[in-house]
């Protein structure tokens, strides 16, 4: 078997990142440094014609796109290690969250950095539009704050790629400086996840 995972450090590689960590099964990493260029170099297109990490290369096989590659990797290799659900209605709990984060949720982050964020040219910035993209991401917040109440983990009492996914998504809502405080489920559950000895393998 042969595992390449391509990333960038705090990117949405990460959320890739740990699951590897957590699965613990051999991988090589190559790290895509975007301000030499390396995302654009003709052997990276080959593999991921958007320019983006993270990129997952498995016996030849070039996967894109994070949430593509977590649900692979959780029904390729995390059935075994309890990490994913057996094919039936509780591996769609998990793919959904796994999908609603990187759509909805990352939907409306993107909407707050590229009208608050100091990345995008100021002409194209519109406050109102930003203000009503905070309230947005407000709204999926308390959506996963209430799927949180009474339990351990988003699915039930034991973790799962979904949590891997969706908790390290909440690093980017810390990094837009948007206040977490008003979610105590979330960040009782981010810390029961940050605190596994994967999670600091994975920057």
């Amino acid at each position: 078997m042969s595992v390449t995972f391509y990333y960038s450090p705090q990117s949405s590689a990460s959320p890739v990142h740990w699951t590897l960590e957590e699965l613990g099964i051999p991988y090589e990493k190559v790290l895509i440094d975007f301000r030499a260029g390396d995302a654009k170099k003709p052997e990276f297109l080959k593999l991921n014609p958007n320019a983006k990490v993270p990129v997952l290369v498995h016996d030849g096989v070039a996967i894109f796109e994070s949430a593509a590659i977590q649900i692979y990797l959780g029904e390729t290799f995390g059935v075994s290690k309890g990490l994913y659900p057996a094919p039936g209605p509780q591996r769609g709990e998990v793919m959904k969250w796994i999908v609603w984060t990187n759509v909805s949720l990352g939907e409306a982050l993107s909407r707050v950095g590229r009208n608050f964020g100091g990345w995008a040219p100021e002409e194209e910035r519109n406050v109102k539009a930003g203000l009503r993209a905070k309230q947005d991401v407000a709204d999926l917040l308390q959506i996963l704050d209430a799927q949180l109440q009474g339990r351990s983990y988003l699915t039930g009492d034991s973790i799962t790629v979904a949590d891997l996914h969706v908790s390290s998504w909440m690093e980017y809502v810390r990094m837009m400086q948007l206040d977490l405080t008003p979610y105590p489920n979330i960040l009782a559950w981010m810390t029961r996840c940050t605190s596994r000895p994967t999670y600091s393998a994975a920057p």
